[in-house]
This record gives C-alpha cells, sequence and structure tokens, in this order.
C-alpha cells in the first residue's frame, strides 16, 4: 500500500504526531511519500520512513504553479491508494486525481470548505470539528479519528542542569508561543505560588511579551525558557505538573504527551479537553481565562500527592483506551482502503 501525504506545516503538537503517523504506518509496511517544507527540524525523524520531497508552495514562487503539476504527475506514475493531506494549506494541494481516496485531516476548525473541492473525506480529530464541518456545508464523507503519541517512558531530564532545585514543584506546558495559546495566564498563575517553577517548552512571536511579564511578576528565576524540542518527554518526565491553559485548543496533543509520562494534568475548558477529560477524575478543568483557577489547580495536586497520583493513573488509562497508535493506525489504513464514493 502507498501513500501520498502532503503536509506544510511548521513546528508543534500536530507536527509531532504527523511524525507518529509516518513512521507507525512503515511500521505497518506502507509505502510513503511525503512533501513538507524546507528545512523542517523535525525532517531527520521521518527519514528512512518515507520518500521526502522538499518545496514550500509559497503563493509567489514558481513552486506555487510547479509544484500542483509534479505531485499530480507523481500520483499518474505511482498509483498511490491514497492522497493524504494534512490542513488547508496542503489541501489546496491536493490533484484532482480520482484513482484513488484522497483524504484531508483537520486539526481545528475550517471557515471555508473550498480547500477541499478535490477531497473524498475529511479525517477530523475531535467529533466537533465533525459535527462543523458538516454545519457549514460539508455533503462528502467524514471520519472522526484522533491522535495518539510515543507512548515510551524517558529519563527525566536533569533539574540542576535547568537551574531548578530538585525539592522544588515543577510546572511544565509547551507549545508555540502564541496569544490563544494562554501561556501569559499561566505565568500570572505561577506567579501566585511562591517557590513553584515554571518549564516553557516553545517559541514564537510572544517570547520576549513573556520574558517581560515574568520580569513584571517577578517571576523570572522561577522560570525556564527551552525553546523548541523535538522530544519533549524528559522533561515531561522530570516535572510534576503538566497545564494547558489555552483559550483554543480542538484537541490538546500535548495532554496526551503528559499522560504518556504519567504526569496528572491541569486544563482550561478548551474545545479538545472538555471532550475527553473530565473533571477530578483524569484531570482538573479550569475555566478560560482563569489565572486564580489555574493556580488554585495547581496548588490542590502540589498539597495532595493522592489526588496527584490517582488523576495521572486515570489520565495514562483515556491514553490507552481512547488514543492507542494500534486504533488509530488501523482505523486510517482501513480508510485508505477504500474508493471514493463521490465525484469531485
Amino acid at each position: 500500500m502507498h501513500v501520498m501525504h502532503y503536509h506544510f506545516g511548521k513546528d508543534g503538537g500536530a507536527e509531532r504526531f504527523f511524525v507518529h503517523l509516518v513512521r507507525a504506518l512503515a511500521r505497518r509496511g506502507l509505502e510513503q511519500t511525503v512533501v513538507i517544507r524546507k528545512d523542517r527540524s523535525w525532517r531527520g525523524e521521518i527519514e528512512g520512513f518515507a520518500n521526502i520531497i522538499e518545496s514550500n508552495f509559497r503563493n509567489l514562487s514558481p513552486e506555487r504553479i510547479l509544484l500542483p503539476l509534479k505531485v499530480k504527475r507523481i500520483a499518474r506514475t505511482t498509483k498511490p491508494d491514497a492522497l493524504f493531506a494534512w490542513a488547508t494549506r496542503a489541501s489546496r494541494l491536493m490533484p484532482n486525481y480520482k484513482d484513488c481516496i484522497r483524504i484531508s485531516r483537520l486539526g481545528d476548525f475550517p471557515t471555508n470548505l473550498s480547500y477541499f473541492k478535490n477531497c473524498d473525506v475529511l479525517v477530523c480529530n475531535t467529533p466537533a470539528i465533525g459535527e462543523h464541518v458538516r454545519k457549514i456545508g460539508w455533503k462528502r464523507g467524514v471520519e472522526v479519528i484522533s491522535n495518539f503519541t510515543n507512548t515510551d517512558r524517558a529519563a527525566p531530564a536533569d533539574r540542576t542542569a535547568l537551574g531548578t532545585p530538585s525539592s522544588a514543584p515543577v510546572i511544565m506546558s509547551m507549545g508555540r508561543f502564541v496569544e490563544r495559546k494562554g501561556f501569559a495566564q499561566l505565568i500570572a498563575a505561577v506567579s501566585l505560588l511562591p517557590g513553584v517553577h515554571l518549564w516553557l517548552a516553545g517559541d514564537g512571536e510572544e517570547r520576549a511579551n513573556l520574558e517581560k511579564l515574568a520580569m513584571d511578576l517577578g517571576t523570572l528565576d522561577r522560570i525556564r525558557f527551552l525553546g523548541w524540542q523535538s522530544d519533549p518527554r524528559p522533561y515531561l518526565a522530570a516535572a510534576d505538573i503538566f497545564v494547558m491553559p489555552s483559550s483554543h485548543e480542538p484537541l490538546g496533543n500535548v495532554i496526551l504527551e503528559a499522560w504518556a509520562q504519567q504526569k496528572p494534568v491541569v486544563s482550561s475548558r478548551a474545545e479538545g479537553p472538555s471532550w475527553f477529560m473530565r473533571d477530578g477524575e483524569n484531570g482538573l478543568l479550569v475555566d478560560i481565562g482563569d489565572v486564580k483557577g489555574l493556580s488554585d489547580a495547581i496548588a490542590r495536586l502540589i498539597a495532595n500527592p493522592d489526588l496527584s497520583a490517582r488523576i495521572a493513573e486515570n489520565g495514562n488509562r483515556t491514553l490507552s483506551d481512547w488514543f492507542s497508535e494500534e486504533a488509530v493506525a488501523n482505523a486510517y489504513i482501513d480508510l485508505f482502503r477504500q474508493k471514493p464514493s463521490t465525484p469531485a
């Protein structure tokens, strides 16, 4: 079976899942070709698992004209079993090639269905996204297939190498430094918790603002900006609690990564976590933007080790029951075997 992927993401949770899925499908014997942006930090993680084609596919470049012709020619030559576009930009590249199933995967709520004119099926990683695309007029196939993550336990990073006392409570979060990720609210919450340290993995346009906020609140000495981490597992393993404070999060892949390292999670009531988390059972849920609520939830877990351990155990069980590699990879393989039922 041969699958051709189109992926133009940069760095983040969606890209980590792309790497996980490509590797999982390769382990199951699938041949894969991937079209990705040039110079991706995670390129090496899929080398040997797929044939890699690099291109930028920018609006004002010759590649914008030549790449669609190239991928259509490759499809006609190799006759793949499935064409697989990741999100809206990549979906624009989907050729009008009708001899296999054409899939677009959505990890967020699209506003415009014209991106998917050559697609047969939209794969949504939460039921809410599936309901949304139906509501705005999608008439073709919809499948809900969620994510999985690497569940191997990692050796903890050395806290002292990060200037963090070994006995201090450590909170961790990660993602792109943009406003909707809620890192400003998390820094403010940590400022209310004397002695608690915060590790932030990621980078982005808000970094300077976050550093200034930490300085203004007097917490910069307790916060470590870790930068992008292709493998955040050692840091998760060394932390005590993971917090996901986003105002908008369709799924929340970072929560799955924290659960894989058996860490208790505090999350905002964003879309994805509200689907698969139960307050007090497999995590603690806090209203979006509620700084005091975040600090209280963190303090509650620090003060109650039994609650923290129970929530971490139940989170890890949810990961196994809902988001296993076996179930997700098999669902995609079953989809790749289907033939298109609706013409483009």
